[in-house]
C-alpha cells in the first residue's frame, strides 16, 4: 500500500478520533497495554531477529542498547500507556474564553491535529508511546521507524492495531509504513494535506534532513548536547553526583549530559574527584589542556568533541573563568535541550537561568529530568527544540491545535 493511500485511511481514522469520548479513548489505551502484555513473546521473538541482525551489521552498543527489549521493558511501555489513560483529556479543553462587548461568546479550545506523522530510529518504544499519545490527542498515527527495528515495529504495531479496533476504534488509527524503502520517508514528508504535523526522533542527520526538506509543517525535536557547569560556589559533592547522574544514569538519550564546564576557582579541588568518579563508571574524559593535567587518562578534546552529542561513554570537560564564559560556552555549542548549573548562589542561578537559551534549565539537578514523565506529562512524543507552538517535553496538549467556537444569538455585524 502507498504511503499516500495509507494516509487517506489515516484521515478517515481521524475523524472518528476526533469525537470519540475519552472514556472510548481510555479504554482503547487499557486494550493495547493488556494486549502488549499478553503477547509479549511474539514481540521478543520479533525483537531477537532485530537484535541479531543489529549486531551482525555492526551497530553500536548504544544504538542496541535502545533497540533492546525483554519482559521489563515490555511491562514499562504497557504501564507507560495505562499511565496516560489516567491523564486529562487535552481535546475539548477551554484555553480561554469571554464574552465580548456585543455579546458574542467566544471559546479557545484544543482540537487534535489529524494525522501525525513520526519518523524515528532504533527505538521500538517509541511505537508505541507515539500511538498512544497520538489517540489519546485525538490523532491518527503514521509511524515510520528504521529499517533496524523492522520486526520489532511490525510486531508491535499488530498487537496495538487488533486492540484499537477491539476497543471499537479503527484499526487504521495506528500504521506502520515501510521501513525498508527509503521512499515511504520521502512520500511522507510530501503529503502536505493529508498529513498534518511531521515529528522527527533521532539524531541530527535525521532531524536536519526531515526539516529541510519536507513540505509538511515539522516539529523540530532536537539533539541534545547538554552541559552541566559547575560553579564557583557549587556544593562540590552534590555536583560530583549530578555530574555523574547526567552522564552515566543512561548513556543513549538526549537528555544525558555530554559537555562539564568547571570554573577555574574550583576545579583544583573539584577535578580530581570528578575524574575518578568518571574513570570508576568507565566514562572517559576528552578534556581541555588544563583538565588534562589532572588526570593521564584525559583524551585531549577537540573542537569537534565539544560539539558531540557522543550518547556513549564519553564526555567532553573544559575549565571556564566565569559564569560568563560558561554561558558563550554553551551558546556556541550547545543544541537548546537541557542546559544545567550547580551552584549555591542565587544570583548566578538566576543569572544561568535567564541568560541561557535551553528548553530546560536545570538548577543543583541533573539533565536527565527533562523527561515528559518526569515533568508529569505521561509518555512524550519527544523533546522540542525550537521555539513555535512546542518547546521542552511534548504531553497531549502539544499534541493539540485549536479552534475558535463563537456563540451569538442572531448576532449580524
Amino acid at each position: 500500500m502507498s504511503v499516500v493511500e495509507q494516509a487517506r485511511r489515516a484521515r478517515d481514522a481521524a475523524e472518528a478520533l476526533a469525537v470519540a469520548t475519552r472514556t472510548v479513548k481510555d479504554a482503547a489505551l487499557h486494550a493495547m497495554a493488556d494486549a502488549l502484555v499478553t503477547r509479549t513473546p511474539e514481540i521478543l521473538t520479533a525483537n531477537a531477529a532485530d537484535l541479531a541482525a543489529g549486531r551482525e551489521a555492526g551497530l553500536s552498543a548504544a544504538v542496541l542498547d535502545r533497540l533492546a527489549l525483554d519482559a521489563g521493558r515490555v511491562a514499562g511501555i504497557a504501564d507507560a500507556l495505562r499511565e496516560m489513560a489516567a491523564l486529562p483529556d487535552p481535546v475539548g479543553e477551554v484555553v480561554r474564553g469571554s464574552t465580548l462587548p456585543n455579546g458574542l461568546e467566544l471559546r479557545q479550545v484544543r482540537v487534535p491535529f489529524g494525522v501525525v506523522g513520526i519518523i524515528y530510529e532504533a527505538r521500538p518504544n517509541v511505537t508505541v508511546d507515539a500511538a498512544g499519545i497520538c489517540l489519546k490527542s485525538g490523532n491518527a498515527a503514521l509511524l515510520r521507524g528504521s529499517s533496524s527495528a523492522a520486526h520489532s515495529n511490525a510486531a508491535l504495531v499488530a498487537v496495538l492495531r487488533d486492540a484499537v479496533a477491539g476497543a471499537g476504534l479503527p484499526a487504521d488509527a495506528v500504521q506502520l509504513l515501510d521501513a525498508g524503502s527509503r521512499d515511504s520517508v520521502k512520500e511522507l514528508m510530501r503529503a502536505r494535506g493529508l498529513v498534518d504535523v511531521l515529528i522527527p526522533r533521532g539524531g541530527a542527520s535525521l532531524i536536519r534532513t526531515v526539516v529541510e526538506e519536507s513540505t509538511v509543517p515539522v516539529i523540530e525535536t532536537g539533539v541534545g548536547n547538554c552541559h552541566v557547569y559547575v560553579d564557583a560556589a557549587a556544593d562540590q559533592a552534590k555536583a560530583v553526583a549530578i555530574a555523574l547522574n547526567a552522564k552515566t544514569q543512561r548513556l543513549s538519550t538526549c537528555n544525558t549530559a555530554e559537555s562539564l564546564l568547571v570554573h577555574a576557582d574550583v576545579a583544583d579541588a573539584f577535578l580530581p574527584a570528578v575524574l575518578a568518579a568518571f574513570a570508576e563508571a568507565g566514562v572517559t574524559v576528552h578534556g581541555s589542556p588544563e583538565v588534562a593535567a589532572y588526570s593521564p587518562a584525559v583524551v585531549p578534546a577537540t573542537d569537534e568533541d565539544f560539539a558531540t552529542e557522543y550518547l556513549s561513554a564519553d564526555i567532553s570537560v573544559a575549565v571556564v573563568d566565569s559564569l560568563d564564559a560558561a554561558v558563550a560556552h554553551i551558546r556556541r555549542y550547545g543544541t537548546g535541550h537541557t542546559e544545567a548549573i550547580v551552584t549555591d548562589s542565587q544570583a548566578a542561578a538566576r543569572e544561568f537561568v535567564a541568560r541561557v537559551d535551553a528548553a530546560a534549565v536545570m538548577v543543583n539537578a541533573s539533565t536527565r529530568f527533562t523527561d515528559g514523565g518526569e515533568f508529569g506529562f505521561g509518555a512524550e512524543i519527544g523533546i522540542s527544540t525550537q521555539k513555535l507552538h512546542a518547546r521542552g517535553p511534548m504531553g497531549l496538549p502539544e499534541l493539540t491545535s485549536t479552534k475558535y467556537v463563537v456563540t451569538g444569538d442572531g448576532h449580524l455585524r
